[in-house]
């Protein structure tokens, strides 16, 4: 019997590399005798960069930029072996995992602007750049700010950074911006919102990066405004396109920039040959660190679902925490651990004992 995991990372506890090797080692200790193969996956947030790099010939570079609360970090990238084409993860330069603590009014994206900055200047001719585990809901302001946008205020001072800024910002000074490489720049989003409004960047990720219900409602009219006076600038990009919502708004900056976002799962799945996977497989396992309604909006584990269910193949999925509904059966490390403290304390502990729950489960 052949097996496939193809999880996610679990965010801030285990990649998606770790995920798929102790899940295997879990259920090889159950049933030593099946074909099990490990294959990482992402879906344009964190890992997005390991996924590719193991699918091909890539070089990691590394660059020191602004992380998302202005302390300085070590952000790494990759460049294709004819160096005309780079990847970069949101995550390294700009992610929530940077944070001591979170921000939602003032982390911002420079960090990412500054690292395409860096592989521009390196002869990137094309990007393609993961949006997902961002810290912050600036719009990519930060980002357009780093590659020479200028933002004002009424009073012509330069904004402040994060989403502060977007709720003073009356007027963008366009002419120092750097133009897209010739191949262009494609986003890999992990989540299908538009920029704004009740399915938007602000109200459904917002609270997890610590905006209370009065800080949703001021980021999404902050949003609305960066929107406008962007488009009035003529950096154009339709608010309501699906992933301008992206990485706290940052696929809608990108998209006025000239970016086109496409499915992060699809893309590293494409890399990484899933779909040559799936045809000889017998049975996916899958996961992420939570699990909820977001799962199905354009992320991983969505996307591997689907194309399981496409192949007519039985899947499980394992998940720190399940907390939304799911198609097939779903094992949660929490539940397992006796908490979600303990799961998170020693994830690759648990994580092995719900690759053998799960074989047991199969031969139970």
């Amino acid at each position: 019997m052949k097996v496939l995991i193809a999880p996610d990372s679990f965010k801030g506890t285990a990649s998606a590399t770790e995920v798929a090797e102790t899940l295997g080692r879990g259920w090889s200790a159950v049933r030593a005798g099946d074909d099990v193969v490990a294959l990482p996956q992402a879906d344009g947030g964190e890992g997005t960069c390991a996924a590719v790099a193991a699918s091909g010939e890539w070089r990691w570079h590394q660059t020191e930029v602004d992380g998302p609360d202005g302390r300085r970090v070590l952000a790494r990238w990759l460049f294709d072996r004819d160096g005309q084409r780079a990847v970069i993860e949101l995550a390294e330069p700009s992610g929530i995992a940077l944070l001591d603590r979170l921000d939602p009014w003032r982390a911002d994206t420079r960090g990412l602007g500054q690292v395409i900055g860096a592989a521009l200047s390196a002869g990137a001719r094309s990007l393609q750049i993961g949006l997902g585990g961002s810290a912050s809901t600036d719009g990519g302001a930060g980002a357009l700010m780093a590659l020479g946008l200028r933002a004002f205020d009424a009073s012509g001072r330069p904004v402040s950074p994060g989403a502060h800024g977007l709720r003073t910002v009356t007027e963008v000074d366009t002419g120092g911006l750097a133009p897209l490489p010739p191949g262009g720049v494609q986003l890999l989003v992990d989540t299908a919102a538009p920029l704004h409004g009740p399915q938007g960047a602000a109200a459904v990720f917002g609270p997890q990066k610590g905006a209370t219900p009065a800080d949703v409602e001021q980021l999404d009219d902050g949003l609305t405004r960066w929107a406008r006076i962007l488009n009035a600038a003529g950096l154009h990009a339709d608010a309501d396109a699906p992933g301008a919502g992206a990485a706290g708004g940052a696929g809608f900056g990108l998209m006025s920039w000239g970016a086109t976002a496409t499915s992060g799962a699809q893309r590293i799945s494409e890399l990484t040959g899933l779909d040559d996977h799936l045809r000889t497989a017998d049975l996916v396992l899958t996961g992420e660190g939570r699990l909820d309604d977001t799962s199905w909006t354009g992320k991983l584990v969505g996307h591997v679902l689907d194309a399981a269910a496409r192949h007519g193949l039985p899947a499980l999925v394992v998940a720190g925490q399940v907390a939304g509904r799911c198609p097939v059966p779903a094992l949660s490390l929490s539940d397992i651990a006796g908490s979600a403290a303990a799961a998170t304390a020693d994830p690759l502990r648990w994580l092995q004992a719900a690759g053998s729950a799960a074989a047991q489960r199969l031969t139970g």
